[in-house]
């Protein structure tokens, strides 16, 4: 039992060291990631006189565009701060009229140019859009020319409600069936009620 019992303890220990050896390195990839966020904050703000909310936006739209299939890195050159190029509006609505409805304060939009993986083509212009409830983002859209797959969720929904249509016209036609019945049996009843007064 001893023998059994010691290799089972070193096995939990291993796993544990394990664990916390993953979200250490988690952590600190998070950190990196906000670390760097924060430098291109500051750089857009320092350097290009931005608006710490657009500068905020565009350092979020760089890093979600690098996990794009289509693009290697976003650059945001100074012109992208510029008024022709960016704007903070009071909002004080819902953010769009799909998903993201939630209430936001201001919305921004900030352009930048998107670097094609393969290098060939010419930088594709991208236009970020936040909503900040204060100084906190929390919704945000892009022209991403990649969007997200929606093929398998679509003929799932068309599908239940293809069976709901049939589920309710079968219900009707049994209704109706039924309905037919009972009125053949009751004119079936009353004619033989009154075939037998008759005989009577």
């Amino acid at each position: 039992m001893e023998s059994n019992y010691a290799p089972r303890r070193l096995l939990r220990l291993v796993g544990r060291l394990a664990v916390c050896a993953s979200l250490a390195c988690t952590v600190t990839a998070f950190a990196d990631t906000l670390d760097e966020r924060n430098e291109l904050v500051h750089h857009f703000v320092t350097d290009f006189k931005a608006n710490p909310l657009i500068a905020d936006c565009a350092a979020h739209g760089s890093f979600v565009a690098s996990t794009s299939t289509a693009f290697d890195h976003v650059e945001f050159p100074a012109t992208s701060f510029d008024s022709s190029h960016s704007s903070l509006i009071p909002w004080n609505d819902s953010f769009d009229d799909r998903k993201q409805r939630i209430k936001v304060d201001n919305v921004v939009t900030v352009e930048g140019l998107g670097m094609n993986k393969d290098g060939d083509r010419d930088p594709a212009t991208l236009k970020f859009r936040c909503g900040y409830v204060g100084s906190q983002m929390l919704a945000f859209g892009w022209n991403d020319p990649v969007p997200p797959s929606k093929a398998r969720a679509e003929p799932r929904s068309t599908t239940r409600s293809t069976k709901g249509k049939h589920a309710a016209k079968g219900k009707s036609s049994a209704s109706k069936s039924s309905k037919t019945t009972t009125s053949k049996s009751k004119t079936k009843s009353s004619s033989a009620k009154t075939s037998t007064a008759k005989t009577q």
